[in-house]
């Protein structure tokens, strides 16, 4: 039986209003101007290591993502690949308050360079990190222990991180003492390695929903993605 008219309307502008709605309460949420500012200085006084642009990029695209309808939790993952494997680059934030839950060390692939990462790749083969906007999923046992899949947002840079298996996982070769010794982490085949001390707490912490940002001050990357831009434009 087809539903009536005077119904059908109704439905339409109650999905329609809800939509309106939906879509408000996450641009009155975003942060504008000097607001964004200061919630990147706040990040960035806790993780001085990493620029305030990336932590800048890394709330845009969490904002992004939100507006998509991707993510309702607000924790971002930030990894400043500019800065040296020996140093601290890594942070997850909550964006509502600015308070850095976990400053830490993360390796990058052997294809992306030794001290520094400097070559990012989408293809499999390479070893590379990639950089651009991920989506955490599930956790899961494997075998460097508790991992955590990733989705790639951007095509191009990292599409292909799910088929590839770019997951965070902790590794031997991530420590103070390793860093001490050589200089630098060791590298991986293209995955987030973190130190065995912290990874089972942060995998648990940003599982299932929220966002990674992988940062490079790469212009063509930057001015290419679209989760980097202002939100709502």
């Amino acid at each position: 039986m087809a539903m009536p008219r005077s119904i059908a309307r109704r439905s339409t502008l109650w999905i329609a209003l809800a939509l309106f709605f939906t879509a408000l309460s996450a641009h009155a949420d975003r942060p504008a101007g000097a607001r964004l500012e200061r919630l990147a200085e706040r990040i960035h006084a806790q993780a001085p290591n990493i620029s305030t642009r990336a932590i800048s990029a890394a709330i845009n695209a969490y904002f992004h993502v939100r507006q998509r309808s991707l993510t309702d939790k607000p924790l971002v993952t930030v990894v400043d690949y500019s800065v040296p494997s020996a140093r601290k680059r890594l942070a997850v934030a909550n964006v509502r308050s600015g308070k850095v839950l976990f400053y830490t060390y993360v390796a990058h692939g052997k294809g992306s360079g030794v001290k520094y990462a400097t070559r990012f790749s989408n293809k499999p083969g390479t070893d590379a990190s990639s950089l651009g906007v991920y989506l955490t999923g599930r956790a899961y046992y494997g075998k460097h222990g508790y991992s955590l899949r990733l989705k790639g947002l951007n095509a191009d840079y990292n599409g292909a991180a799910y088929r590839r298996d770019i997951v965070v996982h902790s590794a031997w070769y991530v420590s103070r003492k390793f860093a001490r010794n050589h200089g630098r982490m060791g590298r991986s085949w293209g995955c987030f390695a973190l130190s065995r001390k912290v990874a089972g707490a942060i995998v648990k912490l940003i599982r299932r929903g929220t966002v990674l940002l992988a940062y490079y001050p790469d212009p063509r990357w930057l001015h290419s993605s679209p989760f980097l831009g202002a939100p709502g434009n």
